[in-house]
């Protein structure tokens, strides 16, 4: 490998995960086997890369970095099986690379300072069949946070409305290089399939947790009542709080998931 290629951007927030026992666990944890389709998002140097290659029936690299993906390009440029796009997780249309996005396994170590838009972006409809990542301690905490916790909020509520999460493993810091001041936990998060929420539901949903957690100090019956967002008039509220049963005086991590959906059900 080119020299230049293997000095990680902080521009982009690139810490390689140089275990090759850590990088083996992670990809026996996605579960793919030969018949199926994975796609990865920062492939990087190619910690996990070079095991998924030729283990798959395809695999789609996703790379930001334009020096990578034009390295992964040249290096796969015979087979077939791979596909690189070159592009922001964020913006690019990736589905397209693949004929049935719920039947495709998502894998990745992705940047710990972009870790919650990557999420939802992969969240995103079409939903992958599952979905697993290398993500920090402190977020995989977040995401999975017990209610009532300090720790619980949007990114909790908004992820496991919609999938199932379950936390791995736990990967120190000296396992990447260059070594990050944080450890890493990696997650699996397996979409709900039927859907859960219509795609009404779905946004309604975001708007709602989204205002709850911005005042998430205050009672429900101030927010939903108060909230430029929500504006719920006095009148109706007392009736939506009774058929969600939930407890107006309640703050919002108080609410599990399953009482957010129902509260989205029944609001005007």
């Amino acid at each position: 490998m080119d020299p230049n290629l293997s000095r990680p951007k902080r521009s982009l927030g690139q810490n390689f995960l140089v275990d090759v026992n850590i990088q083996k666990k992670i990809v026996a944890a996605l579960g793919a086997d030969a018949m199926e389709v994975v796609l990865e998002v920062g492939p990087g140097r190619g910690a996990l890369t070079r095991h998924l290659v030729s283990a798959v029936s395809k695999l789609v690299l996703i790379e930001l970095d334009r020096d990578l993906a034009a390295m992964w390009a040249e290096k796969y440029r015979d087979r077939n099986d791979v596909t690189v796009l070159q592009g922001d997780v964020l913006t690019i249309p990736f589905w397209e690379a693949v004929e049935d996005p719920s039947q495709v396994h998502v894998i990745g170590n992705i940047p710990y300072n972009i870790t919650s838009p990557i999420i939802f972006r992969l969240l995103e409809r079409p939903r992958p069949k599952s979905i697993l990542l290398t993500v920090q301690k402190e977020v995989a905490e977040r995401i999975m946070a017990p209610v009532g916790s300090k720790e619980y909020g949007a990114l909790s509520v908004g992820i496991r409305s919609i999938a199932s999460v379950e936390r791995l493993f736990g990967i120190g810091r000296h396992a990447f290089k260059p070594k990050p001041g944080v450890d890493s936990t990696v997650i699996r998060i397996v979409p709900f399939r039927p859907e859960t929420l219509s795609l009404e539901e779905e946004l309604s949903l975001r708007r709602l947790v989204r205002s709850a957690f911005q005042w998430r100090r205050k009672q429900l019956r101030k927010i939903l009542r108060d909230h430029e967002a929500l504006n719920i008039s006095p009148e109706l509220i007392e009736g939506v709080a009774e058929r969600a049963e939930v407890d107006l005086t309640d703050r919002p991590e108080r609410l599990s998931p399953e009482a957010f959906l129902r509260l989205v059900r029944t609001l005007p």
